[in-house]
């Protein structure tokens, strides 16, 4: 009974990590959408961002400061990695690329966090068949970008920080989760959105201070807004880091697999974006090839 309870629970936070990765998918979207009616990529990030921690801080301000100075160390560089650095580059990509092909490039992070667990964690280093499935990863990707290049005509620079983009959160993968075991979610999240705000401000200042604020007449520009604030940004990180906590840092990482099939879904339908063949096979090696490395008999 105590059994079947627990794999309630687990199936729970299964079906969780499934939504997070269709409302992330989404996420794209409604970021290109923004860049369309005027907005810069940091100034997408620190409105998002801002709307977020201010809703958060009403409901959640009992806790302001983490145990330690390490552990609050490590809150900023989540804050850099999950939050500054991480939308900071990949809004820049999405200025480059279609959002398909970014969504595709950074769901390399399972694999790439798979290769460096298994330089930490014995338990994790690569078998035959994981190497099999790096090789198939990345003639997926050769496939992706070569798509990319010469028929959508996209510019290589995008690929790149979308690949940048996928290194940050894999750093914060590894970062947040020694804490997740001694913080809630809803703690975790607010240090993250305070930090990420705080590390991109310098940025926003610099090459971006003047927000079109009028585009935010349009419902449309409003409403994706609010979704990326409320919902792909507060909700989805408090999910998140739920998730990992319940299932597992590296299982939870496999969910990611199924980001681009919901992106090239709704950037069909909502963007009009050409998808080809050839992208199509070779988003199906990257996640077979994925699915290939992360496979382990227990």
């Amino acid at each position: 009974m105590i059994d079947g309870l627990k794999n309630m629970r687990l199936a729970v936070w299964h079906v969780v990590a499934l939504l997070v990765m269709a409302m992330w998918g989404g996420s794209f979207i409604s970021t290109k959408i923004l860049l369309h009616a005027g907005f810069l990529s940091t100034q997408i990030f620190i409105l998002r961002f801002a709307l977020a921690y201010v809703v958060l801080l009403i409901f959640y301000h009992k806790k302001l400061f983490s145990d330690s100075i390490l552990d609050e160390l490590r809150l900023l560089i989540c804050g850099i990695t999950a939050g500054s650095l991480y939308f900071i580059v990949e809004n820049k990509a999405l200025e480059y690329s279609f959002a398909s092909n970014v969504s595709l490039i950074i769901c390399m992070n399972p694999l790439l966090l798979m290769l460096v667990a298994g330089l930490i964690y014995k338990s994790e280093r690569l078998n035959r068949r994981q190497i099999l499935g790096s090789f198939v990863t990345f003639l997926g990707m050769i496939l992706v970008v070569l798509n990319g290049k010469f028929i959508l005509k996209l510019s290589p620079v995008g690929d790149l920080l979308a690949l940048w983009a996928a290194i940050s959160w894999i750093v914060y993968s590894l970062v947040v989760r020694p804490l997740m075991t001694r913080y809630t979610s809803f703690f975790i999240t607010r240090k993250i959105l305070f930090y990420g705000i705080v590390t991109g401000l310098p940025v926003f200042f610099i090459f971006s201070p003047d927000v079109p604020w009028m585009a935010f007449a349009d419902p449309v520009v409003l409403g994706n807004y609010l979704f990326l604030a409320l919902i792909a940004s507060l909700l989805c990180y408090v999910l998140w880091n739920k998730v990992m906590h319940s299932i597992g840092m590296v299982l939870a990482s496999n969910y990611v697999y199924t980001n681009p099939l919901f992106t090239i879904l709704i950037a069909a339908i909502v963007l009009r974006e050409r998808i080809t063949i050839i992208a199509f096979f070779g988003a199906a090696l990257i996640l077979l090839g994925m699915l290939l490395a992360e496979y382990k008999k227990r």
